[in-house]
């Protein structure tokens, strides 16, 4: 575990923070450089501190990199939009898929910080895996059918308040499941 507490939120929410920002005061275009700047400055901040790269946001540095310049190169902005599904879909790729496979990725991400039976991590990686799915999902509905001012509201604080309540509502499976240390 990091002995820089606020350095895991800054790298994975200071990015979509400044997106959220630079959104709203000139546009879609502006906020998704700064999102992609912001994004290798997150990497750049995570090396610089721990001389390390974190997987996750390594990941989505490459996705934000990728659709972005799609979005700035064809001027469209169906690429940003898309990237949360993307990403939403590879993590429930790589919790369903892990599970498939007889292996618990969750286990291997948060067992440092949770303590549980494997029937326990075996139903938070269930639940943790379809929770991303219907993210997906919700992201594709949004984006489709609302403003670009709602998906952006959707993407910060929306799907972050639902991640954090949903998070939070597998307590009681947590706390059935927990395994001595």
């Amino acid at each position: 575990m990091s002995e820089k507490p606020w350095l895991k939120p800054a790298v994975e929410y200071g990015p979509l923070a400044v997106f959220v920002a630079v959104y709203f005061a000139q546009g879609l275009m502006p906020a998704t450089v700064a999102l992609m700047i912001a994004t290798v400055i997150g990497l750049a901040l995570s090396w610089a501190v721990e001389r390390k790269l974190p997987l996750m946001p390594m990941v989505t540095a490459a996705i934000v990199v990728v659709f972005g310049g799609l979005t700035l190169w064809l001027n469209d902005e169906a690429f940003i939009k898309m990237k949360p599904t993307i990403i939403y879909a590879l993590f429930a790729g790589l919790i369903l898929g892990g599970l498939a496979f007889g292996k618990s990725v969750l286990k291997k991400v948060l067992g440092h910080a949770v303590s549980m039976d494997e029937a326990g991590w075996r139903k938070l990686s269930w639940r943790v895996g379809l929770f991303f799915i219907a993210m997906a999902g919700a992201n594709e509905v949004v984006r489709h059918v609302l403003s670009t001012d709602h998906w952006v509201l959707w993407k910060m604080p929306g799907s972050l308040i639902i991640t954090l309540a949903f998070m939070l509502s597998q307590g009681p499976l947590i706390l059935r499941h927990q395994a001595e240390k």
